[in-house]
């Protein structure tokens, strides 16, 4: 059974991930997220399937930069412990890092962006666009930003 590792960040980004629970049973998934107070239940419902990182956000800049070099530090851990075959991501910067070290060992990279962004990229999302084995857009319009991209419409 092939490895898919989801990822994405707390919030929103984690809510559309979850939208794609169904394929959960088709695949030896892992889930990994940030840590706070909205996940930390998740881990009864995912038990050993799920796995965090710390939470962090850009208005903290200085603290953040320490965060962020913890996150990339885990995130290698984390993908040889997985070893996933295929990464798929709702994104931010949780997900980054880890598409990048994937796709580095030849995992397949899908990237989903935020239905939350009609009109504009996100900032994970142009940095994802160009390693991505599979980009999908929700929006139609999303198709101008990104041409290699394929819309696959909501997950809502």
């Amino acid at each position: 059974m092939k490895k898919v590792l989801f990822i994405s960040s707390t919030g929103g980004h984690l809510n559309e991930l979850l939208q794609l629970k169904p394929l959960f049973k088709k695949y030896d998934y892992h889930i990994i997220t940030e840590k706070d107070k909205s996940t930390i239940a998740l881990k009864e419902e995912y038990k050993e399937k799920i796995s965090y990182l710390p939470y962090g956000t850009r208005s903290k800049l200085i603290r953040y930069l320490f965060i962020y070099t913890y996150i990339f530090f885990k995130t290698i851990y984390l993908y040889f412990k997985i070893k996933p075959k295929y990464i798929i991501t709702t994104g931010t910067h949780t997900a980054g890092p880890m598409c990048y070290f994937g796709k580095l060992f030849g995992s397949k990279i899908v990237y989903i962006e935020t239905f939350a962004n009609i009109n504009h990229k996100t900032l994970t999302g142009r940095l994802v666009y160009p390693i991505a084995d599979l980009f999908i857009v929700q929006w139609e319009s999303m198709l101008k930003l990104y041409p290699k991209a394929v819309l696959g419409g909501s997950i809502y």
